[in-house]
């Protein structure tokens, strides 16, 4: 191969190469420098309807059409592993399902919404 036609492919290379992002290297000799571990979300058991009702409550709280859910006025049933909780909706007022519906999980009470059947 002649040298004239490596050229451009060399070329061609070293600017992938530049646009590559640089490696960082980290130590573990200075703890300030490494990122910290993801903090975990603290285990709290759900045993009874209040809890789950709660659960929901505090979910609802960080949702942008919170004002919309009448929590107070909540049902909640028991369902092996889980917690359902229906929660009235003011604007389903007149129509049917009017409730939207969660579940919270016994054991780390964890929320999820679930769409209504």
């Amino acid at each position: 191969m002649r040298t004239s036609s490596l050229l451009p492919l060399l070329a061609l290379a070293a600017t992938f190469a530049a646009c590559q992002p640089a490696a960082t290297e980290t130590t573990t000799d200075n703890p300030t420098t490494e990122a910290a571990p993801p903090a975990a979300a603290p285990s709290t058991a759900v045993t009874d309807h209040a809890a789950a009702r709660a659960a929901v409550a505090r979910y609802l709280q960080g949702q942008p059409d919170a004002q919309l859910y009448v929590v107070d006025s909540a049902r909640v049933v028991d369902v092996d592993t889980h917690w359902q909780v229906l929660v009235p909706r003011t604007d389903w007022a007149k129509r049917m399902p009017n409730r939207a519906r969660f579940e919270v999980d016994k054991v780390n009470g964890m929320v999820q919404s679930l769409p209504v059947k």
